[in-house]
């Protein structure tokens, strides 16, 4: 099994409106391909593929004390070596 390295993480509570305003942000410096994380003097600059993976997963806890607590993942994953291979086609 290979070692996980976290590279760069972040938490931060954020406005609903001030979180889709990043979340707009970061799409189109995806789309672009021109995405740099930056976090106090860390700065990461990401380098995607033409293809990814994303995976979206929306779950719910429930805690006696404090309710029911909800949370939404968008992940976007990608290996360094991968070559996007079309799929098989017939003819």
């Amino acid at each position: 099994m290979g070692k996980k390295k976290v590279l760069l993480k972040s938490k931060d509570k954020r406005s609903l409106a001030d979180t889709a305003s990043f979340l707009h942000e970061l799409a189109d410096k995806i789309e672009a391909n021109d995405l740099i994380l930056l976090k106090g003097e860390k700065e990461v600059e990401v380098h995607l593929p033409n293809h990814v993976v994303v995976e979206l997963e929306l779950e719910e806890k429930t805690k006696k004390k404090k309710g029911t607590k909800r949370q939404l993942e968008i992940e976007i994953e990608w290996y360094l070596d991968d070559k996007y291979h079309s799929p098989l086609k017939l003819g």
